[in-house]
């Protein structure tokens, strides 16, 4: 049996979501019907620094923080608010706008490019010094 590469599976999501451009999504930033939703590992936080305001949502708790019958449901996922979720390079984040949209998710996106895109696009980026969790 053989494996489907990661790509494949990408590229399928990305065909059945809604993606926001980069430009788009630096507009909205601090809009308050907009949360930026960061699913990037911790360690990434760290070395490269977040998106002012963004919520972090580790990928590995991300189901679990959207249901509201989860021991593990948070609030601020629940909002109606528009939601743009977002990786290093939109890979991660693509299968997680799929995965919520399974799960009944509407008014969802997926950033064009990730983190790296907003970066290069001079969107803000508070650096890891510049912010605490708390």
């Amino acid at each position: 049996m053989a494996i489907k590469p990661v790509r494949q599976l990408v590229a399928e999501a990305r065909e059945k979501i809604s993606i926001i451009p980069t430009s788009e999504a630096i507009t909205l930033h601090g809009h308050p019907d907009v949360l930026f939703v960061d699913i990037r590992d911790i360690r990434e936080l760290d070395r490269e620094g977040r998106i002012p305001g963004a919520f972090h949502a580790p990928r590995g708790m991300l189901e679990f923080w959207v249901d509201p019958s989860s021991p593990y449901h948070k609030p601020a996922l629940a909002m109606t608010q528009k939601k743009i979720f977002f990786c290093a390079s939109a890979w991660r984040s693509a299968l997680t706008v799929r995965t919520l949209q399974e799960m009944g998710m509407t008014n969802i996106y997926d950033l064009e490019g990730g983190f790296k895109a907003w970066r290069e696009a001079g969107g803000p980026v508070d650096a890891p010094a510049d912010w605490q969790d708390g």
